[in-house]
């Protein structure tokens, strides 16, 4: 028996995968930049299902947001670990995990537009990353927290249409303070951030969230995607929520710069556990 998961910073999913038998969970988002080993292994013992079945796993393939070094891999693995005892424990990037959800058989650049963004260029054996991702913080162009972050930003200056205003300060109760504490102090802020994204898909057809979304994809594409020299010869896949729920503006956005879309998949994990039969 064996477990295959995908993890975000918002949500993890895992299939727990016996010959012909599947069972899917899901867990909050395990992301070593915020999480440590403890963490990790109170999340994991806290699902039924995966409790149910730990005795039983032999392997385990976790990929994950964050595991981008050997270190921060480590933390991933030494929790799963302390649980998943019998278990073989491979940890990879969740950037590896867009590739293999998202082959078809052909050179590609494969994309990751969820609570962050990352891409990856694939040639079918090896992988390489032109430009690193830098986080919510520096960098994350496209994801949900970027567009959460500019939302925010222009409520608190001011600078939101105010029907778009009235109706975000009703919804989420929202004030100076409490946004602060929530993005400077408290943990999680990427995902925090992240969570604006129902109300960006809801007001979608205002001005002002098409003229967002048009600029953070152009954003992504100018430093994420044409970084690749192959960039308009081969087939751009996404993987994530933001780019499934806003596919007719990631194709105006590839369009405008002559791009070819590939897949979009909003959950690799499908993917993921067809590779690891």
């Amino acid at each position: 028996m064996k477990i295959i998961a995908d993890s975000g910073s918002t949500k993890c999913d895992w299939a727990i995968v016996n010959e012909q038998v599947r069972v899917d969970t899901s867990t909050m988002g395990l992301n070593p930049f915020f999480h440590d080993e403890s963490i990790i292994y109170d999340t994991v013992k806290s699902d039924v299902e995966l409790s149910k079945h730990c005795a039983d796993i032999k392997e385990v393939f976790f990929y994950g947001a964050g595991c981008s070094s050997d270190k921060l891999k480590s933390v991933v693995k030494v929790g799963l670990q302390s649980f998943f005892k019998n278990a073989e424990i491979t940890v990879g990037h969740d950037a590896m995990s867009s590739v293999l959800a998202t082959y078809t058989g052909e050179p590609c650049v494969s994309c990751i537009l969820g609570t962050g963004s990352n891409s990856i260029y694939f040639d079918g054996k090896d992988t390489r990353e032109e430009i690193p991702a830098l986080g919510y913080i520096m960098g994350d162009e496209g994801s949900g927290s970027y567009f959460g972050k500019q939302l925010l930003k222009d409520f608190l200056y001011r600078d939101l249409p105010n029907n778009l205003a009235s109706e975000l300060q009703e919804q989420y109760k929202l004030d100076k303070k409490a946004i602060l504490a929530r993005v400077l102090t408290e943990p999680n802020a990427n995902v925090y951030l992240a969570s604006f994204m129902p109300f960006l898909n809801q007001n979608n057809k205002t001005d002002y969230v098409q003229e967002l979304i048009a600029r953070g994809f152009n954003d992504f594409l100018k430093r994420h995607v044409l970084c690749y020299k192959e960039a308009h010869e081969v087939p751009i896949h996404y993987v994530g929520s933001v780019a499934f729920y806003f596919k007719d503006e990631l194709q105006k956005a590839m369009d405008l710069l002559d791009l070819k879309m590939g897949n979009i998949v909003q959950k690799p994990i499908d993917g993921l556990a067809r590779y690891h039969e």
